[in-house]
């Protein structure tokens, strides 16, 4: 029973101060959730009746590919993480046992099921396997934010393949990638797929399900010839530098003193910020000291850098720029650098540009990269919109939200933690894996983003909390109280998840404001000139398009009208 006069709806006027997303405004406002503290959130009942129909359509598309569900701890061992080496991951709560045991609060499940399956399977006769699981997952946010797009608790939906060799993964993948592609059309938002980082997962190969909002905390390089990648990883052919210099036959001097930024370098020497190399002297793991360069007006992508590299770095600090690269912070170079060089490959090619010149107050002009210095190519720049996708198409950039990622994981797990099996020859191979997630908070949040308006939600009709708002200005005895009691029960006969706004305390002025906030497909609305008109009147609510049906067979009228909606 769904009566708005029993129901814990605690709707409010005003959004949290701190609120910026309209997600976490209209999350707030329309009663789904309220917070604990900072990233931990708990769903009220409309909240999690969303929740639970995004999970719902996941659990039908994976087990028709033929995933099996299962369910596995939160807390677990610590020394299985310490295997895999993610034990030392900031975001990874850790904790004891009263024994003294080390244990994790699990942010995902590679881990565990990797050890049951290494436990389990035998023979290639017991591969592939698919499983998934909807469980709490814990992630030690350093900053959350926009409500439940980042929480340090949520619940995620993860799906695991296990196959004998690189081909069965790929064929596992690919479920997961028609799976995913009808999940999220089935919700009702609009997305996209594209090329992703693998992160701390590791692997081969990843990709990543957005939705485009200008809340969402990633960046997406889009292009209409079909390209698709999240900024982390993204490839473009940069735009020209227009007002190049002339190119010399050798750097000269340029006395600079005390333009230490591009900005200030660009004015005194009258150049573009295209025609400067911009210098990141960093520290890597296990290589030392380097020094990367990017062209003046382009952005450093740490995370290509860091998978350009293999292995983290660090900025290095003014005094290690004197120390390890013989030059002045501000006025740093490649030119006789006494550390190896990275250059980027939107560089390669250029003459005529301008660098520091390793010394207090000079810059050197004229520079050539491959003539001048020898530096290790790489693609470490952030793509920008009006750069050229790999076909010739313009790249625009979308903020969006990721509310689903797919990875080939390989080997990265089963081999730390034993995870074999016997082939047809009887020799031991190492069964190849693939992880699949998605958020139901994160789609829940996206859709409330893509599906609002100065009122309200507008939810698509899948998620939606309900499928009709009935909403009667009938008082208790009075005969439009009598029919919206009836409409209720006929509409949930045939099968509509009704709300039914019954609040005798209300106003008819309170009650279409909460159910323009609340956002349900449809409104039906029973009154005085319902009984007199032998007509209930409806609202479309995304459209605000609005009309009557007549009372008689009003139930299976409505039920169509609902069926048409998006």
């Amino acid at each position: 029973m769904t009566r708005l006069s029993r129901y814990f709806l605690p709707t409010v006027k005003e959004a949290p101060a701190d609120a910026e997303a309209v997600s976490h405004r209209l999350t707030v406002r329309a009663g789904l959730a309220r917070q604990l503290s900072a990233g931990l959130w708990t769903f009220l009942p409309a909240g999690w009746r969303a929740h639970r129909k995004v999970e719902q359509i996941i659990r039908e598309e994976l087990d028709a590919i033929g995933a099996g569900e299962m369910l596995m701890p939160v807390l677990q061992p610590a020394e299985l993480w310490r295997k895999t080496g993610r034990y030392d991951i900031d975001e990874v709560f850790k904790l004891k046992d009263r024994r003294g045991a080390d244990m994790v609060l699990a942010m995902t499940h590679e881990e565990v099921l990797t050890w049951h399956v290494a436990r389990e399977v035998r023979s290639y006769r017991d591969l592939p396997k698919l499983l998934y699981h909807f469980q709490t997952k814990e992630r030690d946010e350093p900053r959350p934010r926009a409500g439940l797009l980042r929480t340090r608790e949520f619940i995620m939906k993860d799906s695991y393949s296990f196959d004998r060799d690189p081909e069965g993964l790929d064929a596992s993948y690919r479920l997961h990638v028609e799976a995913y592609d009808r999940i999220f059309d089935r919700t009702g938002l609009e997305w996209y797929r594209v090329e992703g980082d693998v992160g701390m997962m590791g692997g081969l190969g990843a990709h990543e399900y957005m939705a485009p909002c200008a809340a969402g905390e990633n960046d997406v390089a889009l292009s209409d010839s079909g390209y698709a990648a999240n900024v982390e990883i993204a490839s473009a052919e940069p735009q020209p530098v227009d007002g190049l210099p002339r190119a010399t036959a050798e750097p000269e001097d340029a006395e600079t003193p005390g333009a230490t930024t591009i900005e200030a370098v660009c004015e005194l020497l009258g150049v573009p910020p295209g025609a400067l190399v911009k210098a990141f002297p960093v520290f890597a793991e296990g290589r030392g000291p380097l020094l990367v360069v990017v062209r003046g007006d382009h952005r450093l992508n740490e995370i290509k850098l860091q998978n350009a590299l293999g292995t983290p770095f660090r900025p290095a600090e003014a005094e290690q720029v004197r120390d390890a690269f013989g030059a002045e912070p501000g006025f740093i170079g490649p030119v006789g650098a006494p550390v190896p060089v990275l250059a980027d490959e939107a560089l390669r090619g250029l003459a005529g540009l301008v660098a520091g010149g390793n010394r207090p107050d000079i810059h050197l002009t004229g520079v050539e990269p491959g003539r001048d210095f020898d530096p290790e190519w790489v693609d470490v720049r952030r793509v920008e919109a009006g750069d050229r996708d790999p076909s010739g198409g313009e790249i625009r950039i979308e903020p969006a939200i990721e509310v689903g990622n797919i990875f080939k994981l390989g080997t990265r797990y089963s081999e730390p933690l034993g995870a074999r099996y016997l082939d047809e020859e009887g020799q031991e191979q190492l069964i190849w894996m693939g992880s699949y997630g998605i958020g139901p908070a994160r789609t829940v949040a996206a859709a409330i983003e893509q599906f609002s308006d100065e009122q309200g939600i507008a939810w698509p009709r899948a998620v939606a909390p309900f499928d009709v708002e009935l909403v009667t200005l009938g008082k208790p005895g009075e005969e439009a109280r009598s029919l919206s009691d009836r409409l209720y029960d006929e509409l949930r006969e045939l099968g509509l998840d009704v709300l039914y706004d019954d609040r005798d305390d209300a106003s008819p002025g309170q009650k279409f404001a909460d159910a323009e906030l609340l956002g349900c497909p449809l409104r039906v609305t029973i009154g005085k000139k319902s009984v007199e008109a032998r007509e209930i009147e409806f609202q479309v609510r995304r459209g605000q398009e609005k009309g009557s049906l007549p009372l008689e067979g009003a139930a299976e009228a409505a039920a169509e009208l609902w069926r048409t909606l998006p």
